[in-house]
């Protein structure tokens, strides 16, 4: 694969730093009220290497018992997940193309030996919804495929304040986060990366 499947876009610095420090402190609001959790592989009980949490109506969640799933409470806490921050929506509304709101938006905190296998983003209902992904802190390495497995895949740099959007034909390509470049952002006081990830669900 030579370039991304249609209907993915890669949108490079897409926030400058004042932009990217605000949404930081947005998300730091957001952790202080919904706490980053570890997630666990359904079956196994692994735990992911990356931590999370949510914001909005519902937030992305799972665990051994009952695997992949959203749901409009913390896993940890038992309270409903803060509203998604209007900086977000905002971003939504400007590049999504989508005329519903976002339901949604993951925090995934990527430690500097953190990783996301290749997987595809199907627990949604609504699939015509595009997929809108923030980057910010150290760079990493993001591998998208095709929506079969085996399909051929593409490797590229994601940096601190790129976007990635999987829409149309992309929506449910493969994709994954196959390593972090340490020390190569100061946004995070850290290092590490956070993605944000907006999603409709319903």
């Amino acid at each position: 694969m030579s370039t991304l499947p249609n209907g993915a876009r890669y949108i490079p610095d897409y926030l400058d730093r004042v932009r990217q420090e605000a949404l930081v402190e947005t998300i730091r609001t957001v952790v202080a009220e919904a706490p980053l959790f570890v997630p666990v592989m359904p079956g196994t009980g692994k735990p992911m290497s990356v931590r999370m949490t949510n914001c909005g109506p519902l937030g992305w969640v799972t665990d051994k018992e009952r695997g992949y799933r959203y749901q409009p409470t913390h896993p940890v806490t038992g309270k409903r997940w803060p509203a998604i921050p209007a900086d977000l929506l905002q971003l939504w509304t400007d590049i999504a193309g989508y005329e519903k709101p976002p339901e949604a938006c993951l925090v995934n905190f990527y430690a500097d030996d953190a990783r996301m296998g290749l997987h595809q983003d199907k627990d949604e209902k609504d699939l015509e919804a595009p997929v809108l992904s923030i980057s910010l802190g150290n760079t990493c390495l993001f591998r998208v495929g095709g929506n079969n497995r085996s399909d051929r895949t593409l490797s590229f740099k994601l940096s601190s304040g790129d976007i990635v959007v999987l829409g149309g034909e992309g929506r449910l390509c493969f994709h994954g986060v196959d390593r972090i470049y340490p020390a190569t952002s100061t946004l995070l006081k850290n290092g590490g990366r956070i993605n944000l990830t907006l999603r409709r669900v319903t």
